[in-house]
């Protein structure tokens, strides 16, 4: 953002909503004790956590002088633009955005300043097929990048490291010089925090990261942004910033799809509104569904629920359907249906199911194999194992 173009505002001056007629670039002072940036139409949020008892700048950093170790031929977001700059300042930065929002132009950025100041930077992702894709197009961006997930290691002595948090974590416990070395992190997906079971990963390595290294911690949008901020700055006593933005680049948009109907009902819109009409059309055309099925006898306990997950075109001559939720919503939903449905089953395989069965006996008895064999007996599918 140009220096010159850039005027700090009053709280009271009204609230951030209505800065959008005040000029191109803007910063404001929000109330919660935030600012609100706006360039070019785009807008986002930044506050700064200090470590406790220390007290510092509570505004964004200014840019860097000089020429930027990357250059994008576009015009970066303020969210981007902002997180630069922090990493710039040799500060922490937490991003928070929506998916397809460009989180991935921070870690580019930070690639580049570990290439320009010769310094090691790690990038860490939860999934060793994510850690694989971000390899390749780093690698073809940058040239001197290495890969480490557990099964492939690839020049793992290269000024930029890809890795899985699990082999983060590991190397921290060991010691590795490597991590002895890291200038700067990169914590994708750093949401992953809050699951129960794999959390604790991304604990130990925050807790464990080298004191000197800057973190840039990419994540989508969360509810609790300014405490984890608080206990990243109180653990490693420097401050973290924290961008956060509401713009959605990939239109949200939310379908229904009753049993029987002859297509989708669009009941929230791209905007985010609710389409009552369509809510309705889809709840009556659900009702005559379970009425046709009642007069012709087949409606019993449990079949309701079933059919409307499964959605139509669910025969043994169809293909699965799929039960979008979270993973551990996803294994109690279908266990329940699995309960609730069991003189439903169909014997008829899918495809998938024909391919599980061609596998060896040695994969056929893990747990998710099996299950998933009987969920496509079930004419149901898990989106999360």
């Amino acid at each position: 953002m140009a220096e010159a173009a850039k005027r700090a505002l009053p709280a009271e001056d009204g609230p951030p909503a209505k800065l959008a007629r005040l000029g191109d670039d803007v910063v404001a002072a929000m109330p919660s004790g935030a600012n609100y940036i706006e360039t070019n139409g785009r807008s986002c949020t930044h506050e700064v956590l200090w470590p406790p008892g220390v007290e510092g700048s509570m505004l964004p950093p200014q840019q860097r002088h000089g020429a930027p170790a990357r250059e994008y031929p576009f015009q970066v977001d303020p969210f981007q633009q902002t997180a630069i700059n922090a990493l710039e300042a040799g500060h922490n930065v937490l991003v928070a955005a929506h998916t397809s929002a460009g989180k991935t132009v921070v870690a580019e950025y930070a690639f580049a300043m570990g290439l320009r100041d010769r310094m090691r930077v790690v990038y860490t992702s939860p999934l060793k097929a994510l850690s694989n894709q971000k390899y390749r197009e780093l690698a073809q961006e940058f040239g001197d990048v290495g890969l480490m997930t557990g099964d492939v290691t690839i020049n793992p002595h290269a000024t930029c490291l890809v890795m899985t948090t699990e082999i983060l974590r590991s190397m921290l416990y060991r010691g590795a010089e490597v991590v002895r070395e890291v200038g700067l992190l990169v914590y994708d997906e750093v949401h992953y925090l809050r699951d129960a079971e794999r959390g604790v990963v991304w604990e130990e390595s925050i807790i464990l990261a080298p004191k000197a290294c800057r973190m840039a911690f990419l994540s989508a949008t969360i509810p609790n942004s300014s405490e984890f901020a608080g206990w990243v700055a109180a653990t490693h006593g420097s401050p973290v910033h924290v961008v956060y933005t509401e713009y959605r680049p990939t239109p949200l948009q939310h379908y229904l799809f009753p049993a029987g109907a002859e297509g989708l009902f669009m009941v929230v819109d791209a905007r985010g509104v609710f389409r009552d009409d369509n809510f309705q059309a889809a709840v009556a055309a659900l009702q005559d569904s379970t009425a046709a099925a009642a007069t012709k006898g087949g409606a019993g306990k449990g079949k309701g629920q079933a059919k409307t997950v499964r959605g139509r075109g669910c025969t043994p001559q169809g293909d699965a359907a799929a039960i979008p939720c979270a993973g551990r919503v996803c294994n109690d939903v279908t266990s329940q249906l699995l309960r609730e449905s069991a003189s439903l089953y169909f014997a008829v395989f899918i495809k998938g199911a024909r391919c599980l069965s061609h596998m060896c006996s040695s994969v056929e008895v893990l747990p998710a194999v099996g299950k998933a064999m009987l969920l496509a007996a079930s004419c149901l599918d898990m989106q999360h194992w």
